[in-house]
């Protein structure tokens, strides 16, 4: 199988080798039959760490965005998830999501491990959030136990919008090896014959939370991962409009103070246009003035060129 194949001769040797993850509670792992592991939710590479860390196959509830992607890289990663027998989980609420929780269920009834994500996706700041109703739902239906597990440091070595793993901070500090701890099987039994009423499910869930909670160390918020996102989103998208407009209003700004040092400007040189104009039409009339009395004064000598005061030269002789 290409999971087991990729566990012992690639992705195993290699996670064991760069970045010497431990794991603790082993011995609270049964050998067979069908089993929740329920984790905090980090990093992407919980789901590489932690099957790394366990002996037996886990099958995961991956979000089905995995499996429909488009593109060279979306179907590689569609045909990886498949290869590796994950199963695919409708995030959206109703008969998709009641589908992927029957898959699962299937699976638990084959006697596999189920690795599930009770908050339904990561934490967006490091801290425990609400868990959804569905890992209950499957605890209480199935009756198989439900291991708790705390991922830590995951965050560390993989944080969200990280493509890769690494194994140093951006400052150059080694980062804290990846620990994965397996807690004793929650105990349900208060609601094994209570039904499967949504009070029923929100206490047990919120029994199996408390168990990470206790592994983790993490602090616990009351409220779905997926309202804090969705508000963070929402956030971002308002701080992002609001830097776009100051950025309008900035260059909004030059463009006036352009504009005014562009129109003084060109009235400055209008001004001194005028100024040099007027001075050379001064110029150029005082040269003609000159230029025309001095022509009169030769037409007055051409006409009487004996006449130097005024006088009636041509007729002195009379």
């Amino acid at each position: 199988m290409l999971y087991m194949f990729l566990k012992r001769f690639v992705v195993g040797p290699v996670v064991e080798r760069v970045f010497r993850p431990e794991v603790e509670g082993l011995e609270h792992l049964p050998a067979g039959g069908g089993v929740i592991l329920a984790s905090n939710h980090l990093s992407f590479s919980d789901s590489v760490f932690l099957p790394v860390s366990v002996p037996r196959q886990v099958f995961f509830l991956a979000k089905s965005d995995y499996f429909t992607g488009r593109g060279l890289r979306g179907r590689a990663t569609a045909a990886f998830f498949r290869g590796i027998q994950q199963i695919p989980m409708d995030r959206s609420g109703g008969s998709g999501s009641q589908a992927s929780l029957s898959a699962a269920a299937e699976a638990l009834r084959q006697g596999r491990v189920l690795g599930i994500y009770p908050e339904g996706t990561r934490s967006p700041d490091g801290r425990l959030y609400r868990p959804k109703l569905g890992v209950a739902r499957l605890a209480l239906e199935s009756g198989v136990p439900v291991i708790p597990v705390a991922m830590v440091n995951t965050d560390g070595v993989q944080p969200i919008g990280a493509r890769l793993p690494r194994r140093r901070a951006q400052d150059g500090r080694r980062i804290e090896p990846v620990r994965t701890v397996l807690g004793p099987p929650v105990d349900l039994s208060a609601y094994r014959d209570r039904g499967l009423g949504r009070a029923v499910q929100r206490a047990a869930a919120d029994d199996i939370a408390a168990a990470i909670r206790e592994l983790s160390g993490q602090e616990y918020v009351d409220v779905y991962a997926s309202s804090v996102k969705s508000l963070m989103e929402k956030q971002r998208v308002a701080d992002a409009k609001l830097a776009v407009a100051q950025l309008l209003e900035r260059a909004r700004e030059r463009t006036q103070a352009t504009v005014e040092n562009a129109r003084e400007r060109t009235q400055a040189t209008v001004e001194n246009a005028r100024e040099r104009t007027q001075a050379t039409v001064e110029n150029a009339r005082e040269r003609t003035q000159a230029t025309v009395e001095n022509a009169k004064e030769r037409v007055r000598e051409l006409r009487h060129p004996g006449r130097e005061d005024g006088g009636t030269g041509p007729e002195r002789g009379r």
